[in-house]
């Protein structure tokens, strides 16, 4: 069976990149980075820049996990208010959060145009708008705390959507681009000089020490330090109290009409966002959200259907190109975790960039470069992957931490979908109960059926079958894999284990047809 991503993002689709090779066996490097996103190449290219050695370790290809998927909006408007973070984090903390974010912008122009990139980037203003007036009052002091924090916002009662608005809080000099074109045209920069790019090689273990290990399905890789730039880490299971995995829609369409380029977000709960690209000679417009927790919807194929009527209803388009969603990684307490892991020496690790990536991606390849190399940087202590808030984000931490203890009770206990293949239709998936146990079958479109273990191979919960990707998802952690049981997502490293159906499983029960 071919696996491949049915929902291909606007960006994979039009910038396509060559193959790099595999790890061709055991290599020692200076630092060996896991994961070829956008946090894992920029710090690369940094710690290349500064004369390190460096591999970067990628599972499948490059730029096609969470960064291809993103809709790309460069902001310093972060998920967390700014008056939450000024609660949790003090005055001090919510401007250097502003300030950290702001300094990754600059650090992405400043190699766009180092090398050059034609990516499309382009100095945009952002408008958060409200449509209620309970929305408005919460905007109103969203924009006080984000003024004190050091940004350039102000309030206006005009917005270039063709929506009616009760106000808008404006935010000046954000961005966007198109991340494959300004990711790829990095990762031609990085290979070469003893630094290496490998693709299709999976990361099983990663020992700490001195030298430190990451031991792959290709042979082991030596080095002074290792970076977990994997949007989740691998098995880390502390961390993953701390980190929470949910799902986020995006639609793509030619745009039919005039509309600004800006960066919006509205103010609803899930919320949408909004922008443009000019990709090929087109204009396309870009709207995101419909987001929940992985794992948590028995129908995900209703969000993408929600997010299109949405788009056709509010904005000027009547065709939509693209669809595709991605996984966004909820820190407990608002700001993402950047540093050393917990009990390691040379181990970093750099998760939890919310609906920010793009930017806390660059920044923790800014923050992880410096760390290493043993320089002083401004934002490293408030990022601190170690930190533990109790205050901040308790209720989450409770909340999440209590739903991953229910689920792994829960899906055991729950009832099956089915008890037969002849009640799986093709290109579905579902938890069928054969002979007493638990197996997860899918069919594919030509028929044939493909049985796996159900039990996540990161802390044992239930997957659940994802019918809009069609992918085996964890609600436990976030970890996914394909319809054949392959590891899509972590912090699972290890695939799902195949069952052998017995006979039974093709004998409908009493009152089934095959």
């Amino acid at each position: 069976m071919k696996e491949e991503r049915i929902n291909p993002s606007l960006w994979t689709t039009t910038a396509h990149g060559r193959r790099f090779p595999v790890l061709p066996g055991d290599l020692t490097v200076d630092v060996a980075v896991i994961g070829g996103g956008i946090a894992g190449l920029t710090t690369a290219w940094l710690l290349k820049k500064a004369g390190k050695k460096v591999a970067v370790l990628e599972m499948n290809r490059i730029l096609t996990g969470q960064t291809g998927q993103t809709t790309a909006h460069l902001t310093e408007l972060l998920d967390t208010p700014y008056s939450t973070l000024r609660s949790d984090f003090g005055e001090r903390g919510a401007r250097m959060a502003a300030a950290s974010s702001r300094a990754s912008i600059e650090q992405i122009a400043s190699i766009v145009k180092e090398l050059n990139i034609d990516c499309g980037f382009q100095r945009v203003p952002l408008y958060r708008y409200a449509e209620t007036d309970a929305q408005l009052r919460e905007l109103e002091k969203e924009i006080n705390a984000a003024q004190e924090a050091g940004l350039m916002v102000r309030f206006t009662r005009d917005t270039p959507l063709p929506l009616p608005v009760k106000g808008a809080l404006r935010l000046e000099d954000q961005a966007q681009f198109h991340p494959r074109q300004y990711l790829l045209a990095l990762a031609e920069r990085i290979e070469g000089d003893g630094c290496y790019i490998f693709e299709d090689t999976r990361v099983v273990e990663v020992r700490d020490g001195t030298p430190c290990l990451a031991v792959t399905d290709r042979g082991t890789v030596t080095a002074g330090d290792v970076v977990e730039a994997t949007h989740s880490p691998l098995n880390r299971v502390f961390m993953q109290t701390k980190v929470y995995a949910y799902r986020s829609y995006a639609v793509a369409g030619p745009l039919e009409g005039p509309l600004e380029q800006c960066l919006y977000y509205d103010s609803q709960d899930p919320y949408h966002y909004i922008r443009t690209q000019r990709v090929d000679g087109v204009n396309y417009v870009i709207v995101g959200g419909e987001d929940h927790k992985v794992g948590s919807e028995k129908d995900t194929e209703q969000h993408f259907a929600a997010l299109e009527a949405y788009t056709l209803r509010c904005l000027p388009v009547s065709k939509l190109t693209h669809r595709w969603s991605g996984q966004v990684i909820e820190p407990a307490d608002g700001l993402a975790y950047i540093g050393r892991n917990s009990a390691s020496h040379h181990t970093w690790v750099a998760t939890g960039f919310s609906g920010t990536g793009m930017t806390w991606g660059t920044l923790a390849g800014m923050i992880l470069t410096d760390l290493i190399l043993g320089r002083q940087n401004p934002y490293a202590a408030l990022y601190d992957a170690t930190r533990v808030k109790v205050r901040a984000g308790a209720k989450d931490f409770i909340q999440e931490n209590a739903e991953v203890a229910f689920r792994f009770v829960a899906d055991r206990l729950s009832r099956p979908d089915g008890h037969t293949l002849s009640e799986v239709a093709p290109g579905e998936g579902k938890i069928l109960e054969v002979s007493g146990q638990k197996v997860a079958v899918y069919r594919e479109e030509g028929g044939a059926c493909h049985a796996v273990s159900p039990v996540c191979t990161h802390l044992g919960c239930h997957v659940h079958w994802n019918n809009a990707e069609r992918s085996w998802d964890c609600p436990c952690h976030g970890a996914r894999f394909s319809p054949t049981g392959k590891v899509l997502n972590g912090p699972a490293v290890k695939d799902l284990a195949s069952k052998k159906l017995p006979p039974e499983a093709s004998t409908p029960s009493d009152g089934e047809t095959p």
